[in-house]
């Protein structure tokens, strides 16, 4: 039986989108614990980000292959 997630997550776009959505999550909840907004917004902005880093990682042929692309 194969597995159709082989490489679910074990990608370097992966591990480069977890680990900057850790740091803005941390950096976000320091800022909410101190109840300081620009360290808050800060910490969202390093999440959105880390979203648009995978992404580009991810087209750059460092993400999981398209289904489409395996076939």
């Amino acid at each position: 039986m194969s597995n159709e997630h082989e490489d679910h997550g074990n990608t370097p776009a992966a591990w480069a989108l977890v680990a900057l959505m850790t740091i803005g999550f941390t950096i976000g909840g320091v800022g909410f614990i101190i109840a300081k907004i620009p360290v808050v917004i800060a910490g969202a902005v390093v999440c959105v980000l880390a979203v648009i880093v995978g992404k580009v990682m991810q087209m750059m042929g460092m993400g999981s292959k398209s289904k489409v692309a395996q076939s």
